[in-house]
């Protein structure tokens, strides 16, 4: 039977975990390569940074309830006891939650700055064409996603006009290594996504380029990655960064031999795990 509201499906509709590494990645931003704000004053003490964290973090959990509420025919197909709309939450609920959350979020960024509430929409109203329409198209939905994550932490520089460079090298790690994320997770859901018409990029060039095109992204991110650390000349983090790309080798390295859908479910895991290593080395500089 269809239930109304049930907060357990609406924690899991959420996805509190990747909330709070969205959340962490602002804050370590903010106060290890921030600092202070205009005023001197450090950057925790400075309430508006809460309230750009809180909005970023509602907007991120509307683009993942709507995302739900357009793929609950596919996700039946590729993770069925995972369904949360239509099960533990009535579709209605789903949108009525989302368009207030959003609402929401972009106020409390005008709390902020009218510039932060401006890229709120934006991140909003791209997260919507996402998941109603960029998901099923060949690549383009896999760099939209990719660049609000990177946006999210750029977000805080942004802001503060700050160190832009540094944290801006941190995004890009972030919009690479989520653009092979996303990439990845297609690969996994071939299935629903193949009965149900998308066009991703395993659908539309196969399996073995849909590979080929993640290590091209592979050889863009280390070059990128190389070109701004070098701009920065800061010997702490090329040495984390080597040492992180170590362990992208051998991450690399099983993206290369596999070739089920469990292992893809662990690589998309992995990438987390990543990402959050990558997030740590802020407390380096």
């Amino acid at each position: 039977m269809e239930r109304t509201l049930s907060f357990r499906s609406l924690f899991r509709i959420s996805r509190p975990i990747n909330l709070l590494m969205v959340a962490f990645a602002q804050m370590m931003a903010a106060y290890f390569l921030i600092e202070t704000n205009s005023q001197g004053l450090p950057v925790l003490q400075d309430y508006r940074l809460y309230l750009l964290v809180l909005s970023t973090v509602i907007i991120t959990a509307a683009g993942y309830m709507i995302n739900d509420y357009y793929d609950v025919k596919i996700d039946y197909v590729n993770r069925p006891h995972e369904v949360v709309v239509g099960k533990g939450i009535k579709r209605r609920v789903v949108i009525f939650l989302h368009t207030f959350f959003n609402f929401f979020a972009i106020g409390l960024g005008w709390l902020v700055s009218p510039r932060v509430a401006l890229i709120n929409f934006i991140a909003a109203f791209l997260l919507w064409l996402y998941s109603n329409r960029l998901k099923r198209e060949p690549f383009i939905g896999n760099l939209t996603v990719a660049f609000l994550t990177g946006l999210s932490i750029y977000l805080v520089a942004f802001y503060y006009q700050k160190n832009e460079l540094l944290v801006l090298t941190y995004a890009i790690f972030a919009f690479f290594l989520n653009l092979i994320r996303e990439i990845i997770k297609d690969i996994e859901d071939r299935p629903g996504d193949r009965k149900h018409g998308c066009r991703t990029l395993p659908i539309v060039i196969g399996f073995r380029k849909t590979k080929q095109v993640i290590f091209v992204i592979a050889i863009c991110f280390v070059g990128a990655i190389l070109t701004v650390t070098f701009q920065i000349n800061n010997p702490h983090l090329f040495i984390f960064f080597s040492i992180l790309g170590m362990a992208f080798i051998a991450y690399m390295w099983k993206v290369y031999t596999s070739d089920r859908k469990s292992d893809f479910t662990r690589l998309s895991s992995w990438a987390k795990l990543l990402m959050l290593a990558g997030t740590l080395s802020m407390a380096f500089l």
